[in-house]
């Protein structure tokens, strides 16, 4: 079941029915129990019990990690928790990956070996439900939280249907104790909730799907040389498709939590607004940018071990967030290349500071350069032509992320950059790059002046009309749209 479909419609309103029935709250948490099965059975309803048994074996074993006192057994109940978690998660997701690769390696070695390609099903959603149980017993074992009391209420935080799929990616102590008390949205947080929701479900279903998918799956498929033109404006249909895709999806999870009285934490913050790729990845993703430094960077000993480890550090925490979006190698160069964006970034900064520090400096900080905090932009001109540039920086690993093979990369930066003569008459009509350049200068300038507030504060400060009119528009835009409609990209992952 996916949110741009008028099965959730339907689903979504016997939701808020009867979750605002008089009945208890126990009651209630029932229903949202069941309900989320529901929503997750809709893919294959065998991998409830996958789901279930996830939640289950966590649960209990990180109650005993917070109880036991002996720090070997401690650390043996730890290690099945991350052997059961990530030994699902690559038995599903990278078990044809690794068996591939495992293949080219022993056929170099000059074994002819060939098995059977397995025929393993991707569970929708294992990657995110995943890392939100991992967090948990990986806090039990550190102790920086009490453990859950009821296990309706732990299976409720991994389960709940908004973020179950594809986050954002939720922390017990960011959900667990709105389970504890009821909750019931206000009219305020139902109107708010509903306005997400239909923002959400627009940037999916219009601006993703309708004006941008189409174009990106042409220039992406071509399988040819392609001039510059075309190229370039592929690749800009694919930024804007996987931002308001993703970014949808979260609005639209953000929304429904919030017309049933719970708040999610946000997933996006106009992230091509960003000035660096520090900044863009605290705008991007947040909930993943945080649980990879918290529970990866960090643990491996974040910037506290030196310059050198601290460049290690950078690097293995994307190339496994890269690898954690795709059994690919593209993936992983798509990590890669932002670890060495980061590096640089770093690189630049630590000269600007050392330079500052410099005898004879009169103490006036360095000029300001692309690795600025989120508050810069409207402190600087230059500012906005930094973030111009981190985009389109941006867009050349949104090559990697898009191609299937680097054959297929290497062919798409080759025609970006008219390396290569195209072959054959140009891919794409004049008002296809004419419409895309609109979507994608409109999404920009969007960005750039949202940057430091949020849709909930603006749409507050305008006036009841104006709101209705926007609101009935994108809802109008959204049903005629509905049939060009396909899944949400991140499900894949």
């Amino acid at each position: 079941m996916v949110f741009n479909s008028y099965t959730f419609i339907a689903f979504f309103a016997i939701m808020l029915v009867l979750h605002n029935l008089p009945i208890p709250w126990k009651a209630k948490k029932i229903n949202l129990l069941i309900a989320s099965y529901i929503f997750y059975a809709a893919w294959n309803p065998p991998f409830i019990l996958l789901l279930w048994l996830s939640t289950v074996v966590d649960f209990f074993v990180g109650r005993a990690l917070y109880t036991q006192p002996n720090k070997h057994k401690r650390r043996v109940l730890l290690v099945i928790s991350l052997i059961g978690n990530l030994g699902m998660l690559c038995f599903f997701k990278y078990g044809g990956f690794i068996l591939e690769n495992f293949v080219h390696i022993t056929n170099a070695l000059g074994i002819d070996y060939h098995p059977a390609k397995p025929n393993i099903i991707l569970p929708a959603g294992i990657s995110f439900y995943t890392f939100t149980t991992l967090c948990y017993t990986i806090d039990m074992y550190k102790k920086k939280s009490k453990p859950v009391k009821s296990l309706l209420d732990f299976s409720l935080f991994v389960t709940f249907f908004p973020h179950l799929v594809a986050g954002p990616i939720v922390r017990p102590p960011q959900l667990v104790p709105q389970f504890e008390t009821e909750r019931k949205a206000s009219r305020q947080q139902l109107l708010d909730g509903l306005m997400l929701l239909s923002l959400g479900l627009f940037m999916k279903v219009v601006c993703a799907d309708t004006l941008l998918s189409g174009t990106s799956d042409m220039v992406f498929g071509a399988g040819r040389p392609l001039g510059p033109m075309d190229a370039w404006t592929g690749v800009l249909a694919f930024s804007g498709q996987i931002f308001f895709d993703f970014a949808g999806y979260s609005t639209s999870a953000i929304g429904v939590a919030m017309c049933l009285g719970f708040i999610l934490p946000q997933n996006f913050l106009y992230p091509y607004a960003a000035i660096g790729f520090s900044d863009f990845w605290r705008r991007w993703h947040i909930t993943l940018s945080a649980w990879l430094r918290d529970y990866l960077y960090i643990p491996l000993g974040g910037n506290r071990q030196g310059r050198f480890r601290t460049y290690i550090n950078v690097m293995i925490t994307m190339l496994i967030g890269g690898l954690w979006h795709g059994a690919n190698w593209t993936f992983v160069a798509w990590g890669g290349l932002h670890g060495v964006y980061l590096w640089v970034e770093k690189a630049l900064k630590d000269s600007r500071a050392k330079a500052s520090d410099a005898p004879g400096n009169d103490g006036v900080p360095a000029p300001v350069i692309a690795t600025a905090g989120p508050s810069l932009g409207t402190a600087r001109p230059t500012g906005f032509l930094y973030a111009l540039l981190t985009f389109l920086l941006i867009c050349i690993t949104w090559v990697f992320f898009r191609s299937a093979t680097f054959g297929g990369a290497a062919l798409m930066l080759l025609s970006m950059f008219g390396q290569i003569p195209p072959a054959g008459p140009p891919l794409l009509t004049t008002a296809t790059i004419v419409k895309v350049g609109i979507v994608i200068t409109l999404m920009l300038a969007f960005h750039w002046s949202m940057r430091n507030t949020t849709v909930l504060k603006t749409v507050g400060k305008m006036p009841w009309w104006l709101t209705g009119t926007v609101w009935a528009v994108m809802l109008i835009l959204i049903i005629l749209s509905q049939e060009t409609s396909k899944a949400f990209i991140y499900f894949q992952f």
